[in-house]
């Protein structure tokens, strides 16, 4: 026996080898109606995903940073360079310009000078559509109530005829009628009109969205993208994206105009502090210089003279000299103490201090410009800078240490205007020795004379700064050079249709990859006789395809089904499995069983009983499944007496309880009988044995369909009465754990020339024969793409 065991392993077992890449594709490759359903389903959502989102635009524009360290001084100032109106040292940070760019600030005056708070839509059909400059209306604010920058509202405009429009809000609750250019006062908003400006308006409706002012700042602050276009560089590029293009070129545009509007007036700054110190002082002077021309007027008047003596005349000429060299000292002196009191006033470090009013010392000049342009970078940061922000820890350092030095500098110069101030004073003193001997009535006039001398010449030096002061503000240039103005390419940037859709066939790729994978992962039922091999050490005798047919007898003679010829090549099988039995006995006895019911054990005896029967052998059913018998019902007859009556009665005989069916020809069957209440007791009575060897005697085929082995002992008990165990199992139905069973039952010998049989195999799935049959059963579309 052990000899044609293994003679029909070797002719049942192929391809034995290890599961390969081959192997481990084709599992995936039979759920291919998945793949493809999947991708539809995946290309299908970024349709309609593209259909439904509005595309997002990319505008640009270049800036080159003037009064850079990297770019040099700016060409409009260097004409002026020679007044002491600018100092070579001025530079800009790229890094903080570009923080600068970005703060909230600028962007809100972006915001409010191009009403960005306020959008402009209307329904295409499969999505809303910004308009707009192109809005058939626009919101005109004569008056914004303070609340306005804090709203949010929207409303549906249409129009109504006659000039005549209608508000609603988004549930389309009416809100009021209105005509066109006509005034709306509101609590929230203030005081409006609504201006038609197209007539595209009559057969469309315009949504108006108003929004909180910080929200828009705080969304094109994110939006906003500055770089500089190297690190050696003091170009940068500016960047927006926005569902509409021409808004996107706007408000680039609009930010570098307002930046370098903002940058002019923080470079006024200095100038302006100036000239308001020297208005003031031009003033005073003036006021003093015109009251003492009327003093001389006046004294000359008085005393009835007209000029001096030749003596008094040359007095004066020195005494004149000597006041020219005092009254710049003077006035320099005035001027640092003036300097020092308003540094004392400003400690927070915010404040400027005039420029160009001491600038015959270089070093103090360049410190006050120096600290001047720190104070002014600082507040710039302090726009959107926390106080622990570096750049500001920085600058406040900075400022810090310079207002100690400018401190030092300032005290130093007094110091030496008052040693120079001094010595002209002792001079002043001999002269007037001989001013004194000049009489009484001319002394007065000299008097005079000096002090008109001295405020003419303070006069004359802050008019002179005032014309400096004029001609810096009057070239006081952008602080941006536009290289390149916002422009965008009418391309959209997102969402691109050719990354949507190559992900879209990824995702459609994937998912049924994973929902395949998880599904075989979670998967603990045997399909194939390669689940068996790796896990049973049991012959494998062959397959039963999976059937659609509904009939549970499928052979005769021209059926020509891949089940029907499974079972033609399980009988092939079989008789190498039975050949070596004694000659002398003319029936071979075949036991099927399984390991649990619902297998298709029953199935199997009776289409394999039907399947010998067609080589002209007779073949003999017997159910000895008394527990519970299904030949009957298989059959589709009533149940009658079998074997159960049969081993119970004395009177019944072997041909009362043997039927046949015109269906299977040369095929007689012994149904189970009637449901005994000891089914093991039962089974082992003598007649049992007495039935086989009867039979046996009579047929070429004796099947048994028992009872399933790991429910009850029925099937072991009369195990020795067979030449076979046919072991059937169920493709996609009996647990994996569960080979453990006939497994144990092979290596125990328990039951004898065993074979495994595996039903209900997927003939899609390579695992069956394949003989290139086609079922004439009509299949489902969800089966076919499913199953």
């Amino acid at each position: 026996m052990k000899e044609f065991q293994d003679n029909n392993q070797e002719i049942v077992f192929e391809n034995n080898g290890g599961i390969g890449i081959q192997e481990e594709l084709g599992k995936y490759l039979f759920y291919w109606k998945w793949f493809i359903l999947g991708i539809i389903i995946t290309f299908c959502s970024a349709y309609f995903y593209l259909k439904l989102t509005s595309p997002v635009y990319s505008a640009s524009a270049y800036i080159m940073i003037k009064d850079n360290m990297k770019s040099g001084i700016s060409d409009e100032l260097k004409a002026v360079a020679d007044l002491g109106i600018v100092g070579t040292n001025s530079t800009n940070n790229p890094e903080n310009e570009i923080f600068i760019i970005k703060s909230r600030k600028i962007i809100g005056k972006v915001v409010d000078s191009l009403n960005l708070n306020i959008s402009y839509f209307i329904d295409s059909g499969t999505r809303r559509i910004e308009v707009y400059q192109d809005s058939p209306i626009k919101f005109v604010f004569k008056e914004k109530n303070e609340r306005y920058q804090n709203i949010d509202t929207s409303f549906v405009v249409s129009w109504e005829g006659n000039n005549k429009i209608t508000l609603k809000n988004e549930e389309g609750d009416f809100l009021l009628n209105t005509y066109n250019n006509e005034e709306i006062k509101s609590d929230d908003l203030g005081s409006f009109k609504i201006q038609l400006d197209s007539i595209e308006l009559i057969n469309k409706e315009v949504f108006v969205n108003i929004n909180q002012r910080k929200r828009v700042v705080s969304t094109y602050n994110s939006r906003i993208n500055v770089t500089a276009v190297s690190e050696f560089s003091s170009i940068l590029k500016l960047e927006v994206n926005d569902k509409n293009r021409l808004k996107a070129e706007h408000v680039l545009d609009e930010l570098i105009k307002q930046y370098n509007l903002d940058a002019i007036i923080d470079k006024n700054i200095v100038s302006q502090k100036t000239k308001s110190f020297i208005d003031e002082r031009l003033g005073s002077v003036t006021k003093e210089l015109a009251a003492i021309q009327d003093n001389l007027k006046n004294y000359k008047t008085d005393f009835g003279i007209s000029g001096l003596s030749e003596e008094a005349e040359m007095a004066v000429a020195r005494i004149t000299y000597i006041d020219s060299k005092i009254i710049p000292l003077r006035t320099k002196l005035r001027l640092i103490e003036w300097a020092e009191q308003d540094l004392e006033k400003h400690t927070t470090g915010n404040e400027i201090i005039p420029e160009n009013l001491v600038v015959s010392d270089e070093i103090v000049a360049n410190t006050i410009k120096e600290f001047n342009k720190l104070v002014i970078e600082k507040n710039r940061l302090l726009i959107n800078a926390g106080e622990k922000n570096p750049n500001l820890i920085n600058l406040n350092n900075r400022i810090l240490v310079l207002r100690n030095n400018l401190k030092a500098n300032l005290q130093n110069l007094k110091y030496s205007v008052d040693l120079r101030l001094n010595k002209a004073i002792k001079e002043a003193k001999v002269a007037q020795i001989k001013v004194n001997e000049i009489p009484l009535i001319e002394r007065g006039i000299i008097d005079i004379q000096r002090q008109k001398a001295i405020y003419s010449e303070l006069y004359s030096y802050l008019l002179r700064k005032k014309e400096d002061i004029a001609i810096s503000l009057a070239v006081t240039v952008p602080n941006a050079k536009i290289i390149d103005v916002a422009f965008s390419s009418g391309v959209p940037v997102s969402p691109k249709k050719s990354f949507i859709y190559l992900v879209s066939l990824c995702f459609g790729i994937i998912i049924p990859f994973v929902a395949i994978y998880l599904k075989l992962l979670l998967d603990n039922k045997i399909h194939n006789r390669k689940d068996i091999e790796n896990l049973t050490n049991i012959p494998y005798l062959g397959d039963i395809p999976y059937s659609e047919s509904k009939d549970k007898i499928i052979l005769n003679k021209g059926a020509r089904t891949s089940t029907a010829e499974a079972f033609r090549l399980l009988r092939t099988n079989l008789n190498f499995i039975l050949s070596d039995k004694d000659k002398n006995i003319k029936a071979k006895t075949i036991f099927v069983t399984s390991t649990i019911s619902g297998e298709g054990k029953s199935f199997v005896s009776i289409n394999l009983a039907a399947t010998l029967a067609l080589t002209g052998k007779k073949v003999l059913l017997i159910g000895i499944d008394l527990r519970a018998p299904k030949i009957t019902n298989y059959l589709e007859i009533p149940d009658r007496k079998g074997l159960t009556n049969y081993i119970m009665g004395d009177t019944i005989n072997l041909d009362k309880i043997k039927f046949n069916i015109p269906e299977i020809e040369n095929v007689d069957f012994i149904s189970s009988g009637l449901i005994p209440p000891n089914p093991s007791e039962l089974l082992l009575n003598p007649k049992v044995k007495k039935l086989f060897e009867t039979v046996k005697k009579e047929y070429d085929y004796v099947i048994a369909d028992t009872a399933p082995v790991s429910l009850v002992t029925d099937t072991l008990l009369m195990s020795d009465l067979a030449d076979t165990f046919l072991y059937v199992t169920r493709a996609n139905h009996l647990d994996r754990k569960m080979l453990i069973v006939p497994n144990t039952l092979y290596k125990e010998k328990k039951l004898p020339n065993m074979a495994i049989v595996l039903n209900g195999t997927d003939s899609k799935r390579g695992y069956g024969y394949g003989y290139g049959y086609v079922e004439s059963e009509k299949v489902s579309l969800i089966k076919r793409l499913f199953g």
